[in-house]
């Protein structure tokens, strides 16, 4: 085997050791602990503008402040290799984890929420949303 192909197999294994030890680590998953999942992605109205995106994350980050929001995630999309199944025309997504569907049905009316539609719902030009349950 030559020094390359050690390296890579030495650091592919190493990577997928460390991988299987996080995962196996109890409590350490969202969606072990809360099974509702919500989704969502946003097209924004100025793609090319840093600024709405930021003020889009910030206003996004204000919504972990809803007691029934059991973790947040925030995100822009990954510079990961092109595929035809990876869709990249999104903006900003946001994921989050509720212990069941009653609490994402109180985090949509929640003030927090609708105070977040208010100011930021003029940043993005189309939003989609994806609801699931872990079976």
């Amino acid at each position: 085997m030559s020094k390359t192909n050690r390296r890579k197999f030495l650091g592919t294994a190493a990577a997928i050791c460390a991988g299987t030890a996080a995962a196996a680590m109890p409590g350490q998953t969202a969606a072990k602990k809360y099974p509702m999942c919500h989704h969502v992605f946003f097209w924004l109205k100025n793609p090319g503008s840093k600024e709405d995106r930021d003020a889009l994350i910030a206003g996004l980050k204000t919504l972990a402040k809803i007691p029934t929001v059991r973790d947040l995630r925030v995100g822009i999309v990954a510079n990961t290799e092109a595929r035809g199944v990876v869709d990249t025309t999104w903006g900003v997504s946001e994921l989050m984890f509720f212990d069941n569907v009653e609490g994402e049905a109180a985090y949509q009316v929640h003030p927090i929420h609708q105070e977040f539609i208010k100011k930021c719902s003029h940043l993005w030009d189309k939003v989609i949303v994806y609801d699931a349950m872990e079976v």
